[in-house]
């Protein structure tokens, strides 16, 4: 079973909505406009040994991409895959991105296997899921059964040590700017299996630093939870908080695909400095209060779903406001809000085609002058 084709979503102790992102009104995921790029990408091949690639995986040399998919493969598949190896059966090849500039590789399609073979050596298997347990070969050829790493005799022990991965290392070489966005398509369609990963996880995976982690915690926020409700397991409350914070600073350099505009965003700001994530954490822990004491649990939904259009343009209004004045007036601001949803303009913008240029423009500009006004 591919790796791909084995992707599911992780199950943790905190309540998680297990809808899909449709549940939020957001045309955007509809637009099927190509980011106008071309992109040249070199390849290489390079085989490793086994026990390389555990030591490199413990080292941190060969990172996992930090998002929210756990270890999915049943203890059967992980023996199987373990036993291909001790058989001395090819197996499938994994790839890999050269981060810079710390020279470390991502896993953008292999995960499985190379946690597999930690688990195997480690001698524990998913330690960190429900049900760990001692890591001994079942539903294998006899002459393995019920065998570890460190009870394998010692030629099979070789053999597994020195069993080759082949792997494709890519590398983004024009456009030659900073953010290799190229990655985020590479990785969406390596892990776009039964279950197709969505934007904000390809995202999280490939754009991972301290800025990422920063949209993660924000996500945490009682007062954001009150409004959205329970964690989405596709991470779409992740990136509502992303494209609030793009919006925001970067407004008037947007172009649709709001994914790209996105991905952009989340790339050159990867590791920003401190005094940046300080001031995002401080915007939106104010915005969303400011929203919450204003319009109470059910902003941003003008009807029965969550709009991201009309969340993206109210908090960038009320981003700007806060910036402006000291003492707001919320009985304005609940106003101001509701004159919103009755403008025609507005809730065109709100309402269809809302990746288009025109339309971002119309909504945020109405939004941030509304409430200015009051």
């Amino acid at each position: 079973m591919a790796e791909s084709d084995a992707i599911r979503a992780e199950s943790t102790e905190e309540e998680v909505d297990e809808s899909t992102p449709d549940e939020v009104e957001d045309d955007t995921e509809k637009d099927e406009t190509v980011a106008p790029v071309a992109y040249q990408i070199t390849s290489y091949g390079a085989d490793y040994d086994v026990d390389g690639i555990v030591k490199r995986t413990k080292s941190g040399d060969i990172k996992v991409p930090d998002f929210q998919r756990n270890y999915v493969w049943t203890f059967r598949q992980a023996c199987r895959f373990v036993e291909s190896l001790l058989l001395g059966l090819p197996v499938p090849g994994v790839f890999l991105a050269r981060e810079e500039p710390t020279g470390k590789f991502l896993i953008l399609d292999g995960r499985q296997r190379i946690t597999t073979l930690r688990f195997f050596y480690e001698g524990i298997f998913n330690p960190t899921g429900k049900n760990p347990k001692v890591f001994e070969l079942a539903d294998v050829q006899k002459g393995f059964l019920g065998v570890t790493y460190k009870t394998l005799e010692e030629r099979d022990r070789r053999r597994l040590d020195n069993g080759i991965i082949h792997a494709t290392i890519v590398k983004q070489e024009s456009p030659s700017e900073e953010i290799d966005t190229s990655l985020f398509y590479i990785f969406e369609r390596l892990n776009s299996g039964e279950t197709r990963i969505s934007h904000q996880e390809a995202r999280s995976a490939v754009f991972h630093g301290t800025f990422i982690n920063e949209v993660k915690a924000l996500n945490d926020n009682e007062t954001w939870r009150k409004i959205f409700g329970k964690k989405n397991r596709r991470l779409k409350d992740q990136e509502l908080i992303l494209r609030f914070l793009a919006l925001y600073f970067d407004r008037n350099s947007y172009s649709r695909p709001m994914s790209e505009f996105l991905n952009k965003f989340t790339g050159k700001n990867k590791n920003p400095k401190p005094d940046f994530l300080g001031f995002c954490r401080s915007l939106f822990q104010r915005t969303i209060e400011l929203a919450h004491e204003a319009l109470g649990d059910k902003a941003f939904r003008p009807e029965r779903a969550f709009n991201a259009a009309v969340f993206d343009s109210v908090m960038v209004g009320l981003g700007d406001l806060l910036q402006k004045k000291k003492e707001i007036d919320l009985t304005k601001i609940t106003a101001a809000y509701h004159r919103l949803l009755t403008d025609k303009e507005y809730i065109e913008a709100v309402s269809r085609s809302t990746a288009d240029e025109s339309f971002v423009s119309a909504r945020l500009k109405k939004a941030t002058s509304l409430f200015a006004s009051d």
